[in-house]
């Protein structure tokens, strides 16, 4: 059953709702919750909080909740057994699992927790993307062979970066190409400029500038115009030196088909950090592709997760209180 601490007449209720499947890195204890507190104590001191396992809490203690970090499995509960909810926060940056909106109460405020990403992405990224130009995943692949090839690459300096997606994530990978001294080109839905990008097309001009790109960078969400957004065709309009790292979601391309080009040597290497299923099955192909790095999922997420989390979602609570505009805000109707 929950936990909860002590109840005082007058306070917000707040549950921390998690789940048992996420590492621990991610789990939202009242020991930490005590930890982020200190330095909210005018905050913390209108709240009463109560911590939850895969949806565990009961329809009373749930009738009583005005706020809740976290999205329980049973979310259909919330639409009729949550009547004081105020404010629902998702601890993840992509709410595609949870689409469509339509178990969320019509005036409960939803938010999403971009904003924790970027500085891991970066760091990843920028590890990434001197890798493949290195030819690393091709080295392992030979290393696993038994196989001594000597292969020499130019200089990092001056090649092109397309970044699919300048959000937080985005943001923090073209930072790593600029690092990195790379020219980035920025693809976005509206095409708006970004000062992180040197230009920036719409996502309907992606074919006329994938031929340009030395690395494609996935750091887009999983939307109905993003969903095998890297097919077949599109992956064929790539260098043959290219290399993909994926740090958004698997659904953005096409497998298959990017391992019949690492595997026929038309497409240099890939760092995929997201997969269709996860964890991957040992019997998965993926495991042995050559010039394919799989990492479990931990590109963006810092050891310190929960408690980035709970320092952005105090300052949110603050704005909420003030009644000023709150960030991260998901618009039901858009999807995000």
């Amino acid at each position: 059953m929950p936990k909860s601490s002590p109840a005082r007449g007058g306070k917000l209720r707040l549950h921390l709702e998690n789940s048992r499947k996420k590492p621990h890195e991610k789990e939202y204890t009242l020991e930490r919750f005590a930890l982020a507190a200190r330095k909210h104590r005018a905050l913390a001191k209108q709240l009463e909080v109560s911590v939850g396992y895969d949806g565990d809490i009961s329809d009373a203690e749930l009738q009583k909740v005005d706020f809740m970090l976290g999205v329980p499995p049973n979310r259909a509960r919330l639409k009729s057994g949550a009547p004081r909810l105020r404010w629902l926060h998702c601890t993840m940056a992509g709410i595609d699992s949870l689409l469509p909106l339509d178990w969320l109460p019509a005036k409960t405020i939803f938010t999403n927790n971009v904003g924790v990403h970027g500085a891991k992405a970066r760091e990843y990224v920028r590890m990434a993307v001197t890798l493949l130009h290195t030819r690393l995943p091709q080295m392992l692949s030979n290393q696993r062979a038994h196989k001594w090839q000597q292969i020499f690459t130019p200089a990092l300096a001056g090649r092109t970066a397309l970044v699919i997606g300048i959000g937080d994530v985005g943001g923090g990978a073209a930072r790593a190409a600029r690092d990195l001294g790379l020219n980035v080109i920025g693809v976005r839905k509206s095409g708006k400029p970004s000062p992180l990008a040197d230009r920036v097309v719409r996502l309907s001009q992606l074919d006329r500038v994938l031929p340009l790109a030395d690395f494609v960078i996935l750091a887009a969400p999983n939307t109905d115009e993003t969903n095998g957004l890297l097919d077949a065709r599109r992956i064929g309009l790539l260098k043959p030196q290219c290399g993909i790292v994926n740090i958004s979601r698997a659904a953005l391309i096409d497998h298959a088909a990017m391992c019949v080009r690492l595997r026929d040597g038309s497409l240099s290497g890939a760092v995929l950090d997201v997969m269709q299923h996860e964890p991957l099955p040992a019997a998965s192909p993926y495991w042995d592709v050559p010039n394919l790095i799989v990492t479990p999922h931990i590109s963006c997420d810092d050891s310190d997760y929960a408690a980035l989390t709970l320092e952005r979602w105090f300052a949110n609570l603050e704005r909420l209180l003030a009644h000023r505009q709150m960030q991260n805000r998901i618009d039901p109707k858009r999807g995000y």
